[in-house]
């Protein structure tokens, strides 16, 4: 019989609402309007004053609507990203590499169908 320690999977997960939260946000819910209601109540009235809108649509915002999270792409090490000119290659180099990558590209929209503008650009 095993004592202590973490276990798989016990406890409560990660971002959900303690007891506490829970029961403040069952007591808000029922007050009546949440703050989050009336934001958005103002914000789609067409009779308020159009910056009392402005200012009600930015504040409900964050709750509505989550911000992206920036990345920043870099290399190995934190360095630069290193990229490889294809374009000055002979054609028995670029079958070459063909051979060596193309099965782990897959087959759907090979370059053997007749589009020769390679992956990734649009179609017309």
């Amino acid at each position: 019989m095993s004592r202590g320690g973490t276990r798989e999977g016990a406890g409560r997960k990660r971002g959900a609402p303690n007891k506490a939260t829970q029961e403040r946000q069952r007591k808000v819910a029922e007050s009546g309007i949440t703050p989050l209601d009336y934001m958005l109540q103002v914000m789609r009235d067409s009779k308020a004053d159009s910056g009392r809108r402005d200012e009600m649509a930015k504040a409900a915002a964050p709750y509505v609507h989550p911000k992206l999270a920036s990345m920043q792409h870099t290399g190995r090490g934190g360095g630069p990203i290193q990229t490889v000119d294809l374009t000055q290659m002979s054609d028995d180099d670029l079958a070459r590499l063909e051979a060596i990558f193309g099965p782990l590209a897959g087959t759907a929209g090979d370059d053997d169908e007749g589009d020769t503008g390679g992956e990734g650009e649009a179609r017309g």
